[in-house]
């Protein structure tokens, strides 16, 4: 057995994810406390171009496996072991998303590894600790994972994205995959996904129950027309029926990381914080000085957001 540590990139429709960069930090992270490299996984699609963009600073060696464009759990399973059977690493690392979470406890029960999902942090020193979220991220715990070598995935947005430029070396790996599997991917279908994914959006401008009605939308939209934002909400306003499910911020819609997240009238539950503090810049507007919201905000505005939001479309405009 190696110290080293195997990422597995993810990309979706010819583009990485955003928590591929994030597995990188994580990577190095973890390479760093067990003394080994730092290798990158990418699987599909168009490996040449993927990774030369995941070639960032703290990444040792970029193994490409050319097989199919969109993800496939078979070909994922049997690239992740065959990978694994050739480098033997201490860690294979593997974000917490739809196909993470898909192909993941697969590779885990193949490998017989132990399996810690939606990581928010960890820790090794002789073995591997764990930080999870519990009871609606309300409580922090952390597990020591048993055995010596360990299956992770990791919560997009708890860890900034690689950045610079690296030197790793890059192969393409011959994993000998088994294409008659039984299943097939024809085609990619955003479920739900509406007009807009919001996780990809640079400026967002988020309303919570503040509005107070869906009459007051309208405003809203004024804003996101004159800051060329893009519109989202908290739990409250979609179960309301006032915004689709697609708008939806936190634990159980969207994480979103945009370079500034506007918030409106929303007071900061731990759901909703859980799928945006990962912004670069957030602002929010809440009547109530003591709203959770603040705590988090790099800018704050108490006031009345009927009085706030046509001063700041005015200003804008």
């Amino acid at each position: 057995m190696s110290s080293d540590v195997l990422a597995v990139a993810e990309h979706r429709r010819g583009e990485l994810r955003d928590v591929s960069y994030e597995l990188l930090t994580a990577g190095r992270q973890l390479a760093d406390a067990t003394g080994g490299d730092l290798h990158v996984a990418v699987v599909g699609g168009d490996t040449e171009s993927f990774a030369e963009e995941l070639d960032r600073d703290g990444v040792d060696a970029i193994h490409t496996v050319s097989e199919g464009e969109e993800f496939n759990h078979d070909v994922y399973v049997q690239a992740v072991e065959a990978l694994h059977g050739e480098l033997d690493p201490q860690v294979v690392l593997m974000p917490n998303s739809v196909n993470g979470l898909d192909y993941a406890p697969a590779v885990a029960n193949r490998l017989d590894l132990p399996l810690a999902t939606d990581a928010v942090d960890f820790e090794y020193d002789d073995g591997l600790t764990v930080t999870r979220e519990m009871y609606g991220s309300k409580v922090e715990t952390t597990v020591d994972v048993g055995g010596d070598q360990y299956a992770v995935t990791i919560r997009g947005a708890e860890w900034p994205g690689a950045e610079g430029v690296g030197d790793a070396d890059v192969a393409e790996f011959d994993a000998d995959i088994d294409t008659n599997t039984g299943s097939t991917v024809t085609g990619f279908e955003e479920v739900g996904g509406g007009d807009v994914d919001i996780s990809e959006a640079d400026f967002i401008v988020s309303i919570g129950r503040g509005i107070e009605e869906e009459d007051n939308l309208p405003l809203i939209e004024d804003l996101v027309e004159a800051t060329d934002a893009t519109l989202a909400s908290s739990r409250p306003i979609v179960d309301s029926g006032w915004l689709p499910k697609n708008r939806q911020v936190g634990q159980s819609g969207k994480v979103v990381t945009p370079d500034v997240y506007l918030a409106i009238g929303i007071s900061g539950a731990v759901q909703h914080v859980a799928g945006m503090k990962g912004s670069d810049t957030i602002i929010a507007v809440n009547t109530d000085p003591n709203a959770p919201i603040f705590d988090i905000a790099d800018y704050g505005i108490v006031g009345d957001l009927f009085d706030v939001v046509p001063e700041l479309i005015e200003e804008f405009e």
